[in-house]
């Protein structure tokens, strides 16, 4: 199992692998794709620096786009605290979860679901989007941002279709730091309860596995949490997410 520390350097990675803005040093990471999007925008880490001089600098960074604060143990302590006296509105605790692949549950597809890796990135990120709240107005800018998306890993996207074609469940698996982290991770409304989800997990694991991974990681929504729980992820840490 991968430290911590090591999961949550390749959490940065993939986030700022959005990032069309500034870099910004490990005292103050923020990434911006201009994604009309809170999570994909937004500052990652603040170590050093006083939350009135970290929310200064981030408001010039990030101006004009929606974003968010990711707090998590990567973070000075009294971070989150100190941009709640500041105006700062707590909206989300997310565990940061991990298991060790080998020993994950294997999840098999519900009938009419064909997983594979995808190239369509117009019908793969319309599909995630309607899940994840991204606006009908962000999709060409997330298509654009996806092909030009620069990080310090490989990033592996899978799309459940049926046998008509539709996609119905998408899963992006990000291997970075010698381990795997998930993100979009999800199914259309319609379709849910049907194990889409479980199946897309267990899809993107064999998928890394194949590729060396031995560990996994996400940062789980209320509503998956049971799921990956009985897939055999634990939580290990926890993101308190603001916005101002």
């Amino acid at each position: 199992m991968k430290p911590l520390d090591t999961v949550l350097a390749a959490h940065r990675a993939y986030l700022l692998g959005w990032n069309i803005g500034p870099v910004g040093g490990p005292d103050l990471a923020t990434y911006r794709s201009d994604v009309p999007h809170p999570t994909l925008n937004g500052v990652l880490r603040v170590t050093g620096r006083t939350p009135q001089d970290a929310l200064l600098e981030a408001r010039q960074r990030l101006h004009g786009v929606p974003r968010v604060w990711w707090v998590g143990p990567d973070s000075d302590p009294g971070t989150a605290d100190g941009l709640v006296s500041l105006g700062a509105v707590e909206f989300a605790r997310l565990p940061i979860m991990t298991a060790v692949i080998d020993e994950a549950a294997d999840e098999p597809a519900p009938a009419g679901l064909h997983i594979a890796e995808t190239t369509d990135l117009a019908a793969f990120v319309r599909a995630y989007a309607r899940v994840s709240g991204i606006p009908t107005d962000g999709v060409a800018a997330t298509i654009e941002r996806e092909k030009a998306f620069s990080g310090d890993g490989t990033v592996i996207r899978l799309a459940g279709r049926l046998d008509d074609g539709r996609v119905v469940g998408t899963a992006v698996a990000w291997l970075s730091h010698g381990l795997v982290t998930l993100y979009f991770v999800g199914t259309q409304p319609e379709q849910r309860r049907k194990g889409i989800g479980a199946a897309m997990t267990t899809a993107a694991l064999r998928l890394a596995s194949e590729r060396g991974a031995r560990t996994a990681a996400l940062t789980s929504s209320p509503i998956g949490e049971s799921v990956y729980r009985r897939l055999g992820f634990r939580p290990v840490g926890e993101f308190r997410v603001l916005t101002f």
